[in-house]
C-alpha cells in the first residue's frame, strides 16, 4: 500500500466510519482500524482493489454490521466481574508445589520430628497441650523438640534448594 493511497483514503475512511459507528454501537476508531486491517490483508493476498474508495465503503459497512451483531449478543455484567485480586492459577500451582516439597521434607525428618511437624502444620491449629497429648510427650519438651526439628528441616531444605539452583 502506497503512502498516496493511505493519504487519499484516510478522509473517506474517517467519514464512513463516523457515519456507521453510531448504528453499529461501536467506536468509529475501531471501525477505521478494522477497515485498515482488512485492506492490508487484501493487499497481501489479492493486491489493491480496482476501486479503492468503493471497496473501502463496503469494508466499513461490513465491519459495522459485524460489530453490530457482536454487540447484540454481548451482555454487560449484571454485577461486578469476578474478583481477580486473589492469587491466580500460577500462584496457586506454585504454592501447592511448595507445600508438597515441605511435606515431603517433613516426612524424611529423623525420629519423632515428622509427627511433631505434622501436628504443628495441622489445619486444626492445635495447641501445645493438644500436641503433647497427641504425641505422648511432655508439654515442656515441645519447644526444644520443635527448635531441633525446624533446624533439621531448614538444613534439609537449604541443601535441596542449593542443589537445584542452576549453575553458571
Amino acid at each position: 500500500m502506497t503512502h498516496d493511497m493511505v493519504a487519499t483514503l484516510r478522509p473517506l475512511l474517517v467519514a464512513e466510519a463516523s457515519a456507521e459507528a453510531y448504528a453499529s454501537g461501536t467506536e468509529s476508531s475501531d471501525l477505521e482500524q478494522d477497515a485498515w486491517v482488512r485492506l492490508l490483508e487484501r493487499l497481501g493476498t489479492e493486491g489493491p482493489p480496482a476501486d479503492p474508495a468503493a471497496w473501502l465503503r463496503v469494508a466499513v459497512r461490513t465491519e459495522a454490521r459485524r460489530a453490530g451483531r457482536t454487540a447484540s449478543i454481548e451482555r454487560p455484567y449484571v454485577s461486578e466481574p469476578a474478583d481477580d485480586s486473589g492469587p491466580g492459577p500460577e500462584q496457586l500451582a506454585l504454592s501447592a508445589a511448595r507445600r508438597r516439597a515441605l511435606y515431603s521434607a517433613v516426612r524424611r525428618l529423623p525420629g519423632r520430628c515428622p509427627r511433631l511437624m505434622a501436628a504443628l502444620l495441622s489445619p486444626k491449629d492445635l495447641t501445645y497441650r493438644e500436641i503433647a497429648g497427641e504425641l505422648g510427650i511432655s508439654q515442656g519438651s515441645l519447644g526444644p523438640d520443635r527448635s531441633r526439628c525446624l533446624s533439621c528441616l531448614r538444613r534439609m531444605l537449604t541443601s535441596e534448594v542449593a542443589a537445584h539452583e542452576p549453575r553458571g
